[in-house]
């Protein structure tokens, strides 16, 4: 994937924050960048993660309908701490790059890589990533999504929708990173999500 490699080390436009409208409707803090490999890239990737060792998601016993691996870092539930994993695959070094590039931070800011797998019918209920991590980026592979967001408003919850395209990537940090929850709702096509996510300089 060197074509992903050398476009993170040229000059990269920041990450859009006014891509669905005005700044208002979007949480602060939030930021949204379509087409940020190409659809040659994105079968490449794939291609990849089809051979990872995914495993259902493990909540405390409960498994969840999506599959998950990790690399760098991982969020240990039962010991409730960020521990080791397995180093970081080359082939996702790149998109990396590319990624802190777009977020203008260093490449090694971004210690973890989570990679879900959501077959037809998975989703994601409502929540926040762990606080032990700072600030959390996506890219979407083979199909679409609607990625929701809501935040407690009062006796009321302020909501937004934003659909996540494939290939594209967003930005989370700030307060719709801390304040907001986000969930997806069951998918009709197979997906796969890469996250990636830095790490606060001390955990809570």
């Amino acid at each position: 994937m060197s074509s992903l490699k050398s476009k993170a080390t040229g000059r990269t436009p920041a990450f859009q924050h006014d891509l669905f409208g005005t700044a208002q409707d979007l949480p602060e803090g939030f930021a949204y960048q379509p087409g940020l490999i190409t659809p040659q890239e994105e079968t490449e990737l794939a291609r990849h993660l089809e051979g990872l060792p995914f495993q259902a998601f493990d909540f405390h016993g409960h498994l969840a309908n999506r599959r998950v691996v990790g690399f760098g870092l991982r969020y240990d539930y039962d010991r409730r701490e960020v521990v080791e994993a397995l180093p970081i695959p080359d082939f996702l070094l790149p998109v990396r790059e590319r990624v802190a590039a777009l977020a203008r931070r260093p490449v090694e800011a971004f210690a973890q890589v989570l990679i879900n797998e959501y077959r037809p019918g998975a989703g994601i209920g409502w929540h926040r990533d762990k606080p032990h991590f700072e600030d959390v980026a996506g890219i979407s592979l083979l199909a679409p999504c609607s990625f929701r967001l809501r935040r407690k408003s009062g006796d009321r919850w302020e909501r937004r929708t934003i659909v996540v395209e494939p290939r594209s990537a967003y930005l989370m940090t700030g307060p719709s990173r801390t304040e907001w929850e986000h969930s997806i709702p069951p998918l009709a096509e197979h997906r796969y999500s890469i996250t990636l996510r830095t790490l606060r300089s001390q955990n809570p």
